[in-house]
């Protein structure tokens, strides 16, 4: 149903003015705009709202009843485009996105906190999936926009880059490599390791990388999570290859992180939207914020100066 909302505000303003003249000049229009407009609306209801003769205008007993709800109408729809506009000029609402766990760890929490100090009234829902997980919550509508590892995604989809993140070798203190700054991809195949999983973007872009190169790592442990690996390592389960950005500062004290070389690989993370999307004020913020954060070296995002 079209609700004819000129006729309804024309029909109001006349009768709050006694007069198609003092209506006229009240919504600042002419007496033939508002004769058409009170027209047309009498017309869709089929009833007359108001008696007109060349001396006297009077509501009809269906004009004199709907007034009172016209007035309330035109006052919820005037209220809800003031609530629309306010909330959009403040960059309030609730926010959903996706992201690579290992996002979530040490990046986007930094990038968290100074939102909530900006916008303390906006609740984000976060869903943390595998990155291809991640292009299909963003193609579906389940979020905003997600982060995600850089590759080839679904034409709907466009993406930003966001940040380049390496990949480590984690281990325990007592390893025998521990000792190591930085490690030859080579020297891994001695010993047993701790991989991700094939559902994890990680391992595609890892496996790609080695490819051709003779180099055959031992995979005695897999994962679909950093964090797991993280823990089996702590526990002195074995060795994991992870991204830079999954180790939480101090989380464990008792695992190294070592540079993995010849060659150095790294993921880059992109922000991910749809093409037709318009994201919503709130939403917009939170990725406007992330995007200005790209320039951000993870080494100090890992250790940070405060």
């Amino acid at each position: 149903m079209k609700i004819d909302t000129l006729g309804v505000q024309a029909f109001v303003a006349i009768a709050d003015q006694g007069s198609f003249r003092g209506a006229a000049e009240r919504l600042n229009i002419t007496q033939t705009a508002i004769t058409q407009r009170l027209q047309k609306l009498e017309e869709y209801l089929g009833v007359p709202l108001i008696e007109r003769t060349t001396r006297s205008m009077n509501l009809t007993e269906t004009g004199r009843i709907f007034l009172p709800q016209a007035r309330r109408l035109l006052a919820e729809l005037s209220a809800a485009l003031i609530e629309i506009r306010e909330t959009g000029m403040a960059q309030r609402g609730d926010v959903s996105i996706a992201c690579v766990p290992t996002v979530g760890v040490q990046y986007l929490p930094r990038v968290l906190r100074a939102y909530a100090a900006r916008y303390p009234h906006n609740r984000i829902r976060i869903l943390d999936h595998a990155s291809s997980a991640v292009a299909q919550a963003v193609l579906h509508r389940e979020v905003e926009f997600g982060i995600k590892i850089a590759g080839e995604h679904h034409p709907d989809l466009q993406t930003e880059p966001l940040v380049a993140d390496s990949y480590v070798l984690v281990c325990h203190r007592d390893h025998p490599l521990a000792r190591r700054r930085r490690i030859a991809w080579r020297a891994l195949s001695d010993y047993p390791l701790i991989l991700a999983g094939d559902i994890s973007g990680n391992r595609a872009l890892i496996d790609a990388a080695l490819d051709g190169s003779g180099i055959e790592l031992h995979s005695f442990y897999e994962v679909q999570r950093s964090s797991t690996a993280l823990g089996l390592v702590a526990q002195r389960v074995g060795a994991a290859v992870v991204p830079a950005l999954a180790i939480q500062k101090d989380a464990y004290p008792t695992v190294r992180a070592i540079e993995l070389v010849e060659p150095a690989i790294t993921r880059s993370l992109v922000l991910v939207t749809r093409k037709s999307a318009s994201l919503s004020p709130a939403a917009q913020a939170l990725y406007t914020m992330l995007a200005n954060s790209r320039d951000g070296n993870v080494k100090e995002i890992l250790n940070p100066a405060d």
